[in-house]
């Protein structure tokens, strides 16, 4: 699939009614009904964004006493297959190789994908539609989002939790759209504060970990541009030092504990800093939105700031890309 910066805009524009639409399909129906109620184990297997959202529901698993991995499709090996193991395959396109090979190992999955016709559907025992619609703009963005909603669903059918999806769906949207409504009041500012020549470093908690390494992905796969994320009480271990030789431009996403820690170093060494959803002592701008307090609807939307950042750089040519390239979609 080739990719387009303007109809990648344009997928971005349609998230609100895309998620309001997933919210009236999942309230009129149970789309993990047929989950064997003996899951012990559960396996989710992806690559890129789609990994990315699994393993913020493996981390909820755990939490609620499962036995959870989100597991890089292309491992050479992971679970044996199991009666107790329920193993989801995620991919928006259903035709990711690695997650494609990586079920021939399993006699029995799950397909949480956008494609229903494609070949990770043609071999499931079920068929979970992410019913995010086509992404023109040949990247992977409200699938992601549609992908967070729907894992989230399942964590709440196996731990025997209400029913809350539909509801944080549409309570996204609403956030979702407040930021795009509000474009001029934010990110020209935000554009100005994290072009720089060095990339763009995302910091996010690992509840939320998903957004950095999105927000990153975004950064890498539209304008072509240096770009990481990471964990923030890791980042004071592992990316900290950067700080200290480069133009160091933070795109932070606070709830982390550590959050105070990685302000520390980042004003210290003159960092530029831009927060969304809060604005922590240091940082240079911060972009709020609509129920930015809610930790579920700032796992949905906040990746959004950093999308459109990618879709304007891209479509300016502030890029090191060249549009038009192909793209393998997860």
């Amino acid at each position: 699939m080739s990719m387009d910066a303007s109809l990648f805009l344009a997928d971005l524009e349609a998230k609100p009614e895309s998620l309001r639409r997933l919210a009236a399909t999942m309230e009129s129906s149970e789309p993990w009904r047929e989950v064997p109620p003996t899951v012990s184990r559960v396996l989710l297997l992806g690559m890129g964004s789609s990994r990315y959202a699994a393993q913020v529901a493996a981390r909820r698993l755990r939490s609620a006493g499962f036995d959870a991995v989100a597991e890089y499709a292309s491992a050479a090996s992971s679970y044996p297959a199991d009666p107790s193991t329920l193993v989801v395959a995620v991919s928006a396109s259903g035709a990711s190789p690695e997650t494609v090979d990586a079920v021939a190992a399993y006699p029995r999955y799950v397909a949480l994908t956008n494609a229903p016709d494609s070949p990770l559907a043609d071999g499931a025992g079920l068929v979970v539609p992410m019913r995010a619609g086509v992404e023109a703009g040949g990247v992977a963005c409200r699938t992601f989002q549609h992908t967070l909603v729907m894992l989230l669903d399942l964590v709440e059918t196996l731990s025997g939790l209400p029913r809350t999806g539909p509801a944080l769906a549409r309570r996204a949207a609403a956030a979702t759209a407040d930021l795009l409504e509000r474009r001029p009041e934010w990110l020209p500012r935000t554009l100005e504060l994290l072009d720089g020549d060095d990339g763009l470093y995302a910091l996010a908690p690992a509840e939320r970990l998903s957004s950095a390494l999105q927000a990153a992905l975004m950064i890498r796969e539209g304008p072509r541009r240096p770009a990481d994320g990471c964990e923030t009480g890791d980042w004071s271990h592992v990316d900290v030092y950067l700080t200290k030789t480069l133009d160091y431009r933070a795109l932070l996403f606070p709830g982390s504990r550590y959050d105070h820690q990685a302000m520390h170093w980042l004003r210290q060494r003159g960092a530029t800093t831009v927060a969304v959803g809060g604005q922590p002592h240091g940082a240079s701008f911060g972009v709020r939105y609509r129920d930015d307090d809610d930790d579920d609807v700032r796992l949905l939307t906040e990746p959004l700031v950093a999308e459109l950042v990618a879709a304007t750089w891209w479509s300016t040519g502030r890029s090191g890309g060249v549009p038009g390239s192909e793209v393998r979609s997860t």
